[in-house]
């Protein structure tokens, strides 16, 4: 590109996680603009916000829960938006944290903590105890209604036959936002992406129980997200925009790197925390590939189904695959994207997801609404 055009200018949301680091390193380390892209990021404290910038205008693409473009192209939830989602920003990086209170009473049920099944049944024990003893039911902190945070914890919990619409509360906390309701004892536990697993650590506010990833290891957890309009009306944009992403995400995936990321990261312009919490939230389960297929974006929607904010439909089926879009970043850097490496992992409720018969996959489940 002449080095004399103008930089065009692409308006980004993003929230302070770990995962925003693909945008954030596209802008810090020039990869935007040797693309012609002057991309601007703008940081918001709650999924909600992205989501209403996004809605009218005043955001052109934005790190988005992997579920909140089906959702807002259903028109679940909220007003009906068509979106679309061409790469995935982060894959793995939640943890399900509690508080030290919380963590002795599971431990005090002689469970295995290491392992998700086992630790999903001890909390079943302490919360049929709870409410044995009348007691108030534990809460839960969750990001978003459509979010896998959300979905990964009921899904945690109803493996163990925990109703998590009966048994506990489960609240949405914007991410920025966790560590502090824990310490206040606001919230029993939380779901989170990093670095606020990390952070609750590194205070000693909570223990880090499980992730997500022993269970789920290769959904998307955030991905790219705009108006499917802006994407109609902006080709050329978008076709520089994503190579710069894609490079960025190499670049960040790159252990050699990791030390550079966390000091990108730790800033106030990003995460506001310190290199050392950003570094063990880089040791996690999180990667930055780029694929989103359609197989993902059914398993959220059957979700979606599952939990009751949806019905059933083909017809939404087909809408949920035209929301994922990986077609357009294979157009835009001339190759198939890299691939997820899948792990060979147990369903924890021993139901298969097929994504070709989502509803058999949701008959089959034993808790649902």
């Amino acid at each position: 590109m002449n080095s004399q055009s103008p930089l065009t200018i692409v308006r980004a949301g993003f929230i302070p996680l770990v995962d925003c680091a693909v945008l954030a390193v596209a802008r810090e380390k020039g990869f935007a603009e040797s693309q012609g892209i002057n991309l601007q990021l703008n940081k918001e404290a709650s999924w909600a916000n992205i989501r209403d910038r996004l809605n009218i205008g005043q955001f052109d693409v934005a790190h988005m829960l992997a579920a909140m473009p089906i959702a807002a192209s259903l028109g679940v939830g909220h007003i009906k938006v068509p979106m679309v989602a061409p790469m995935a920003l982060g894959f793995g990086g939640n943890a399900i944290t509690v508080s030290h209170t919380l963590y002795n009473e599971l431990k005090d049920t002689g469970a295995d903590l290491g392992d998700p099944l086992s630790g999903a049944q001890a909390l079943r024990q302490v919360v049929d105890k709870r409410r044995g003893d009348n007691a108030e039911p534990l809460s839960f902190g969750q990001v978003f209604p459509f979010s896998c945070h959300n979905y990964q914890l009921r899904y945690w919990m109803a493996s163990a036959g925990i109703d998590p619409d009966r048994d506990v509360r489960l609240v949405v906390i914007p991410p920025p936002f966790m560590v502090e309701s824990l310490e206040a004892g606001q919230v029993d536990g939380f779901c989170v992406g990093e670095p606020w697993n990390a952070q609750a650590a590194d205070q000693d506010v909570g223990v880090v129980l499980i992730r997500p990833g022993r269970f789920w290891p290769t959904g998307p957890e955030k991905v790219l997200g705009m108006q499917e309009r802006w994407a109609s009306e902006n080709p050329d944009t978008l076709k520089a925009l994503l190579p710069a992403l894609n490079e960025a995400a190499t670049w960040a995936d790159d252990p050699a790197n990791r030390a550079e990321l966390a000091a990108l990261l730790s800033g106030p312009a990003y995460l506001d925390v310190s290199e050392a919490v950003v570094l063990t939230a880089l040791d996690s389960d999180l990667d930055f590939h780029s694929g989103v297929q359609c197989e993902d974006a059914l398993w959220l929607y059957a979700q979606m189904v599952r939990w009751g904010q949806t019905p059933l439909s083909k017809e939404a089926e087909q809408g949920v695959c035209r929301t994922y879009r990986p077609d357009l970043l294979t157009d835009a850097l001339g190759d198939a994207p890299p691939s997820v490496p899948v792990d060979d992992v147990a369903p924890l409720d021993g139901v298969l997801f097929d994504a070709a018969d989502v509803p058999g996959y949701i008959a089959k489940l034993t808790i649902k609404n």
